[in-house]
């Protein structure tokens, strides 16, 4: 993780598998979301001898690093066909989805605003993650430790100057985002052997 975001993390274990991805561009960010989706969707119907038990994703990544449109790119492609709305002020957006396999609670967080990780606490969001829900939070250090150890962290960051691309033939390296994922569930390992 970028030492500018580790000190405001919890400690988490040693990832079951990370993988990096070059997102070269917007279209290369929204494919990707596309992947995940058909992912998640996959790891449902995989689970279906024993219930699914939802999913959090923990996004990490400066401001205009393409977390929010990770999450649009995501949700389009598990089938919200709406308008799909930062939730900078609201803090949370939910979505229902009628997906394959039945319907599908989508629930998109952003912590940025927080000030201090009682915020997290006061506002009640904890009933969401317990509900077999997929929950996408951006600005996850906010409320430090409280959310627990999440089923994978996306890491979106610009690539260094001068380093070699992966995984791509990545032109414009000022357009250009880098993802490193981890997984730190066998759902979420799951979800990344799968994108």
């Amino acid at each position: 993780m970028p030492e500018s975001l580790a000190p405001s993390t919890p400690d988490l274990p040693a990832a079951l598998i990370e993988r990096r991805f070059d997102l070269r561009d917007e279209a290369a960010t929204l494919a990707f979301g596309e992947r995940f989706a058909r992912a998640i969707g996959e790891t449902r119907a995989q689970a279906s001898s024993e219930p699914f038990h939802g999913l959090q994703v923990q996004l990490f990544g400066d401001l205009g690093a393409g977390k929010t449109t990770l999450v649009r790119a995501t949700l389009r492609a598990l089938g919200h066909v709406g308008r799909v709305k930062s939730p900078t002020y609201t803090l949370v957006e939910p979505y229902s989805i009628d997906a394959p396999g039945g319907p599908l609670d989508v629930y998109h967080f952003d912590l940025y605003r927080f000030a201090d990780p009682a915020e997290w606490a006061d506002a009640g969001f904890r009933e969401y993650f317990d509900r077999g829900a997929i929950c996408l939070v951006e600005w996850p250090q906010q409320a430090g430790g409280l959310l627990g150890v999440p089923d994978l962290v996306f890491v979106l960051t610009l690539p260094q100057a001068g380093a070699p691309a992966r995984e791509s033939t990545q032109t414009n390296e000022e357009e250009g985002r880098v993802l490193t994922a981890r997984a730190f569930s066998e759902t979420g390992k799951s979800c990344l052997e799968r994108c």
